[in-house]
Order: structure tokens, then C-alpha cells, then sequence
């Protein structure tokens, strides 16, 4: 028996079994159905580039997007100890301060507004070099900032500048807007993930357990409550209750259709699927938001991005470097400059976010360039006005959920897109980038109208990994 059992071990749910389990008259479960994060490439922040696919994600794609040219998107989630926080880029960005004061003053959400949030954003850092009122020592999370930039990537940053964007030297400061290369949660060259800041330290606690490769079907509803969950371990299904409370973290896409499978959700649709409804909440599964981000591509001159570290003699000039001094490629997380900038100037903060990659090919999805060399410059619009949805494919817990983000159902959404992709073209011909270029391999010369640029926007357009809202409390 459990005081409390943690459902998923992503980054929230390595936070709160770390909080929860300092208390040591409690009982503490934390239940992840992937593995542990000893995959060697999750600990080299370069190692990004293995994860957004494979067999440490659940390997989703959407239902076909009607407003992005019918096309099935890959849609990765982590299925791994630490979540998203063990194969994503690790970059360290906050919120605007404004976007959590809406949610404290027009949505109602007492105790998020930026004044509260601030000391706990503080709290968690353990920053490398940034300090003052806004930033944290000896917290669990590593915070640095990269050592090395590429040369592209400082290219990128004098570029922007050349368009028109301030340098900032904090994109943490409560102020967003400008360029700089970005702060990354990388410790000593290597991840800081949720599960090595925080589930790791509190891994000696006697009053902590930790399930990998625990599959969760269900929640056990009793009486109105949930009591428990059914798991499948080495292919037996075992029930764990929870005395106190059970906590669902298994993430935006995770916790609605864990809760519909429990009967939780909307009557009409778990009635659709053969499951019997428990509780009737039509939100669960709703609301879903993501950012689109749609990729520039360039072709370089020479060998001047990380590009060139797809050669064998590299690749070794590059592992001695990280062996012994912990730097060098193998310890860039490959997306290294960013930017925040605006498309529509009414919005109170910047409502654009760009990130620069000194190479190309590096995501899936995202296509390398003749003669090796490329640079990427992906942007995305931060706050989306389509919706789109999660529900379930059927009762079985093993099949994927039906994954819609709706992208570009908002006429605003394309619109945002559109100005992204121009603003990263327009950067790409500026004096102190286009010396590196010898021509614009995505979308190319031939993208000149409006409506070039949103028939571009509908055909590359990805998620940007950051779907949230199905489940609002």
C-alpha cells in the first residue's frame, strides 16, 4: 500500500515524486511505463537528434490534418524516466510573466499569476552563470550556457540584429523580446532531466519506489474516487491502490486517454467505444494546443555548421573533445540561438519564438541539403487559436489515441506562420548571414506570394513538441 502513486515519470511526475517523498512518514510510487533513461544519447545533450523518433517515444502520428494538406504528422512523446525532459532540446525558457498574470486575472487560476510562480522558477534553478533576483543557485535543475556557439550560430544572432531584433542578454528576465543564443538545462556536458535534477537525488529514500516498463491501463475508480491504478508488469495486469491520493502526469496526450479509458470523459464518445462511463466530463481530451513550427532551410558554402561532424574523422575529433573536456558539439544541444520577436504588434509580448540549429537534417522530418552542409531556422506562433482534440481509437489500452491538433484551423494561426517564415527568410539575407550561404534550399526562390508562403507553411509545418490544455482542471 501507497500514500500516494504518481502516474508517468515525465517531468512533472519526477518533480513530484522528489517533493512528495521528502516527507518521511509517506509511502511514495512513481510508475513510468518506458525504461529508465540509461540510453547513453540522453545524456549527451547533442544526442536530441536520435530522440525525436525510436523507441523511447510512443511513436504517435496525427489524424489527417484537414487544414495542412491532408498530411499525417509525426507527433513525438517521450515514453522514458524524465518524459519530454530526456529528449527534448533542452532549451531553458519560461513563460512571458504577462501570459501567467492572464491566467491569475482572466482565467481565474488563483496562485499562478507571475508574482507566485517567480520564487518557485527561482527556486529550481541551479544556474551557471545568470544570478540576481531572477535567477537561482543549488537547485536541482542545471542551467548553462553554451560555451562554444557555432559559427553560424553567432552569424545567427549578429543577423537578427542586422534585421532589427535587440540582443538580449536574458530571455529569462521577465523580458522577452530580442536575440541570443539560448540558456540550455545541461549540467557539466551533460542533460539536467527532471529525472536526473530531481528523481535521482531522492532515489536513496527508503520511502520511494520507482516502476519502469510498467504499462498503465487504467485508473480503478471506486464509489466516485479513484482508489488506484491497473498496470501491466512482465505481462500480468496487478491492481495498486493508493491510500491517499493518485497523481496523473502522464502528460497531455497520456492523461486524457488514460482517463477515458477509466471512464472519465465525454459520456457520448467513451459510450462510442464500449467504456463504461464513470463520470461524465465532456473537457477531458478537448482544448488541445500546440505550436506549428515550419522550418527554413539553408545551403551552405563550406563546412561551417555541425554538419561536417557527419564525417567519421570529425565525429572522432569531436567524442576526444567531449571525453575529456566535456565541450564541443557533443555537449550543444544543436539548437543554440533564439529569438523572440513579433508578428501581430497588438499583443502585449512578443508572439513569435525562433530557434537556430547550425545544421540541417537534424529533427525528423527535416531534410539534409546537396554537398552536407545547412543551417535550419524553424519559428512558431506562441499562442495558437486552434483547438484540436485527443480521443480514444478504441477500449484497448494498447492502441494509440486519435491525435488531431487542429493546425491551421484558425485563419489567425496561418497568418502568424506566414509572417514567421518571411521574418527567418529575411534574417537568411542579411550581410553577416548570407556570407555563408549559397542558396535557400527551403522553401527556395520560387516561395514569393502570400499564398506560396501558406501552401508552404501547410506542407512542412510539425509540431514543435509542446502540446498542452486536454485536461483543464
Amino acid at each position: 500500500m501507497y500514500d500516494y502513486v504518481i502516474v508517468g515519470g515525465g517531468s512533472a511526475g519526477c518533480a513530484m515524486a522528489a517533493r512528495l517523498s521528502e516527507m518521511p512518514d509517506v509511502k511514495v510510487l512513481l510508475v513510468e511505463a518506458g525504461p529508465s533513461d540509461r540510453n547513453p544519447y540522453i545524456h549527451m545533450p547533442c544526442g536530441f537528434f536520435k530522440m525525436t523518433g525510436g523507441p523511447l517515444t510512443w511513436g504517435y502520428k496525427t489524424a489527417p490534418a484537414r487544414h495542412a494538406g491532408g498530411r499525417q504528422m509525426v507527433y513525438p512523446q517521450a515514453r522514458v524516466l524524465g518524459g519530454g525532459s530526456s529528449i527534448n532540446a533542452q532549451v531553458y525558457t519560461r513563460g512571458a510573466p504577462e501570459d501567467y498574470d492572464n491566467w491569475a486575472k482572466e482565467d481565474g487560476c488563483a496562485g499562478w499569476s507571475w508574482s507566485a510562480l517567480k520564487p518557485y522558477f527561482v527556486k529550481s534553478e541551479d544556474n551557471d552563470r545568470l544570478d540576481g533576483d531572477m535567477h537561482g543557485k543549488g537547485g536541482p535543475l542545471g542551467v548553462s550556457t553554451l560555451k562554444e556557439p557555432n559559427v553560424m550560430t553567432r552569424a545567427f544572432v549578429e543577423s537578427a540584429q542586422e534585421f532589427g531584433m535587440p540582443f538580449n542578454p536574458d530571455f529569462n528576465s521577465g523580458h522577452q523580446e530580442g536575440v541570443n543564443v539560448y540558456q540550455m538545462t545541461i549540467r557539466d556536458g551533460r542533460r539536467c532531466s527532471a529525472a536526473v535534477g530531481y528523481l535521482r537525488p531522492a532515489l536513496k529514500r527508503s520511502n520511494l519506489t520507482v516502476k519502469t516498463d510498467a504499462f498503465i491501463t487504467r485508473l480503478v475508480v471506486e464509489k466516485g474516487r479513484v482508489t488506484g491504478v491497473a498496470i501491466i508488469e512482465k505481462g500480468r495486469e496487478n491492481i495498486i491502490t493508493a491510500e491517499c491520493d493518485v497523481i496523473l502526469t502522464a502528460g497531455a496526450i497520456g492523461s486524457p486517454k488514460l482517463l477515458m479509458l477509466s471512464g472519465i470523459g465525454p459520456a457520448a464518445h467513451l459510450e462510442s467505444k464500449g467504456v463504461t462511463v464513470q463520470h461524465d466530463l465532456p473537457g477531458v481530451g478537448r482544448n488541445l494546443q500546440d505550436h506549428m513550427a515550419s522550418d527554413i532551410v539553408w545551403q551552405l558554402n563550406g563546412p561551417h555548421s555541425y554538419d561536417k561532424y557527419k564525417k567519421l574523422h570529425w565525429q572522432a575529433i569531436a567524442g576526444v573533445q567531449y571525453l575529456l573536456l566535456h565541450s564541443g558539439p557533443v555537449a550543444s544541444s544543436l539548437v543554440e540561438g533564439g529569438a523572440f520577436w513579433w508578428s501581430d504588434r497588438r499583443e502585449k509580448t512578443p508572439d513569435l519564438q525562433f530557434h537556430f540549429l547550425p545544421g540541417a537534417g537534424v529533427e525528423e522530418g527535416v531534410g539534409t541539403v546537396p554537398g552536407g552542409n545547412g543551417a535550419t531556422l524553424n519559428s512558431y506562433h506562441l499562442r495558437p487559436r486552434s483547438r484540436g482534440f485527443v480521443e480514444l481509437s478504441s477500449s484497448n489500452p494498447l492502441d494509440p489515441p486519435v491525435v488531431d491538433p487542429n493546425s491551421f484551423a484558425e485563419t489567425y494561426d496561418l497568418d502568424r506562420a506566414v509572417d514567421a517564415i518571411r521574418i527567418s527568410r529575411e534574417i537568411g539575407r542579411t550581410r553577416a548571414f548570407s556570407k555563408y550561404v549559397t542558396r535557400e534550399h527551403l522553401p527556395g526562390d520560387e516561395c514569393r506570394t502570400k499564398a506560396d508562403y501558406e501552401a508552404f507553411a501547410r506542407a512542412v509545418a510539425r509540431s514543435a513538441y509542446h502540446p498542452v490544455g486536454t485536461c483543464k482542471m
